[in-house]
């Protein structure tokens, strides 16, 4: 069994983004975006994501339309629908998400947006096969 207490392991990590599980079919990632910051404008295509906000202030951009974002909120992205997270306040954009299939590799830790992107583009973030 794998048990955390989820707003409070998001609100402890600096990091961008850190994998912590993935399943055959899931995937649970935490995620923190400074101010100013973003996720990247982005379509994840075959896979859903649910992302839930558990502190800072921010934008979703889903599908053409603009809410905002705050603690308590949770955001449903279909697979293959475009899509951004923007941080609007003076402090980090904390959240986590579950992606159905898995879209990280196992484990990934990724310090900031810029070596995310960099481990996205190098293949050394890819989903396990199996």
């Amino acid at each position: 069994m794998e048990h955390f207490t989820i707003a409070n392991v998001a609100e402890k990590s600096d990091d961008f983004r850190r994998v912590l599980w993935t399943g055959e079919h899931t995937q649970l990632v935490i995620m923190t975006i400074p101010p100013d910051g973003e996720i990247g404008d982005e379509v994840h295509e075959g896979i859903d994501q649910i992302l839930t906000f558990v502190s800072g202030t921010g934008e979703a951009r889903v599908g053409g339309e603009t809410k905002p974002v705050e603690a308590g909120d949770l955001v449903v992205v279909p697979a293959g629908t475009q899509h951004n997270f923007v941080n609007t306040g003076p402090n980090p954009l904390v959240l986590y998400t579950v992606y159905g299939p898995p879209d990280h590799a196992d484990g990934a830790v990724h310090h900031t947006k810029e070596e995310a992107d960099a481990a996205e583009e190098s293949g050394q973030d890819e989903p396990p096969t199996s």
